[in-house]
């Protein structure tokens, strides 16, 4: 599993490319000669770009629900709605499909924000917006969230 670190403001030229920059380049060295995986965050709005390996990781994990079952089988067409493969080019730059820049309201300012495994693509105002939401209390939720994991005493 890759562990991502940083929060990095780029800009998106007319045509849709972001240069992904050197630090982050550096931390992706082994998986970006290989095809990274591009979607709609399915609880925010911006776009999650995985390397294939951790894709793959989240595949398997979905390959193992019963299609069968109605939610599951909606579940899985929603997830992947608009997935794209796409590769790093040899300037260190990715290409964001046109209806992915129109979903995400990617103006020409954007943030890549590792998460853990995965990089988010935000609009700039967006991510701004979403990181100093008034109405999220952040230690109250990192409380919630992590204080309950008594594995985490020493």
């Amino acid at each position: 599993m890759i562990n991502l670190i940083g929060t990095y403001e780029c800009t998106v030229d007319n045509k849709g490319r972001i240069m992904i920059p050197s630090q982050l380049k550096k931390q992706l060295d082994g998986v970006m000669t290989k095809t990274f995986i591009l979607k709609r965050s399915v609880f925010q709005n911006c776009l999650e770009l995985f390397p294939h390996e951790e894709w793959k990781s989240v595949m398997d994990k979905v390959n193992k629900l019963n299609r069968f079952v109605k939610k599951n089988n909606d579940f899985i067409r929603m997830y992947t709605a608009g997935v794209r493969s796409i590769d790093m080019d040899s300037n260190g730059r990715i290409l964001i499909p046109k209806d992915l820049i129109t979903i995400s309201k990617l103006n020409k300012q954007v943030v890549l924000s590792s998460s853990i495994n995965i990089i988010e693509i935000w609009d700039k105002d967006l991510y701004e917006k979403n990181i100093n939401n008034p109405k999220i209390d952040f230690a109250k939720l990192t409380e919630e969230v992590m204080g309950n994991d008594d594995s985490n005493l020493s």
